[in-house]
């Protein structure tokens, strides 16, 4: 039976020699044919966590899996990396050779190399075969990085930080190639990135690291869903209220208003709340990017 998940981490954890907790504890599930969004600060774990996967690093302690073999494990962790296309944040390209050079040595390395999606995405991203890697822009760098990752057959994808540096007409291309491709060849996607919007646009799954532990993961939607801002308003000061509903990830006081921000939805809350005779509720949506906010600072 297939692995239900691409991506299995258990309690990871990376220490380096200076004393750095890198992962302290992370532990992670992204199930396969999905696009995961991996949010999170500068220095949160996120490039940690994929050199961990890729086999680029080794774990302190914890266990990795990929496609169900272990990362540590020298024949798995090869064919692992034959079966992933990544894309690194500095778009490790050979500048002295041309896209067309640079494209045939990479495709030498995969049989299952896709010449018909080679000629796609050249002409899609409009890369000019016979220029020097080191003359084109960054946006077309990382356009030729994608396209190297996307044409080996890989069924996982690692992207981390791809849009960064790029315009906004850059970035949505190369967004808008991703999740092309993935309804085409049914792949799963890990999508590394502190750009929260872009990572709203194309996931249907976030996990969110904040020093080295997943602190919210799970399906967009459903998170979306659990997520609200309750605000309760008083006719004099708002009351030093102990909520006991689970969920209740802060409590805020601002004069007459008591702001509730929950992580198990609003209902349990408002009926809670009920005893304490406010004047008004109200109940609100929260985007992700205030849950981000949330979840991290929870964390400091």
């Amino acid at each position: 039976m297939a692995d239900a998940f691409t991506i299995d981490t258990i309690d990871l954890r990376k220490q380096y020699d200076e004393g750095i907790e890198a992962l302290r504890g992370l532990t992670l599930q992204v199930p396969r044919g999905c696009i995961c969004g991996f949010l999170g600060r500068n220095g949160a774990g996120k490039t940690t966590t994929i050199k961990i996967l890729l086999d680029m690093a080794r774990p302190t302690s914890g266990h990795a899996r990929v496609f169900g073999l272990s990362t540590t494990d020298p024949a798995s962790s090869v064919d692992i990396r034959r079966r992933v296309g990544f894309v690194s944040d500095d778009k490790d390209l050979y500048g002295a050779l041309t896209v067309d050079e640079m494209t045939r040595f990479t495709a030498s390395f995969f049989p299952k190399w896709r010449a018909e999606l080679e000629r796609h995405y050249m002409q899609l991203f409009d890369l000019p075969r016979d220029r020097k890697v080191k003359a084109l822009s960054r946006g077309m760098r990382t356009k030729l990085a994608l396209l190297l990752a996307l044409c080996r057959g890989a069924e996982l994808l690692v992207l981390d930080e791809p849009t960064s540096g790029l315009d906004p007409a850059a970035a949505e291309e190369v967004l808008q190639a991703i999740v092309g491709h993935v309804a085409r060849e049914e792949l799963t996607v890990f999508f590394a990135s502190h750009q929260i919007a872009e990572v709203e646009q194309i996931a249907d799954r976030i996990a969110i690291i904040n020093r080295g532990r997943i602190v919210v993961s799970g399906a967009l939607d459903d998170i979306r869903d659990a997520y609200r801002r309750i605000q309760l308003v008083f006719d004099a000061d708002a009351p030093d209220a102990v909520f006991r509903t689970a969920g209740v990830e802060r409590i805020e006081r601002n004069g007459r208003i008591l702001t509730v921000f929950s992580s198990g939805g609003a209902e349990p809350i408002v009926e809670e709340a009920r005893a304490l005779r406010p004047l008004s509720v109200d109940v609100c949506h929260v985007t992700l990017k205030e849950i981000f906010l949330e979840s991290v600072a929870s964390e400091d």
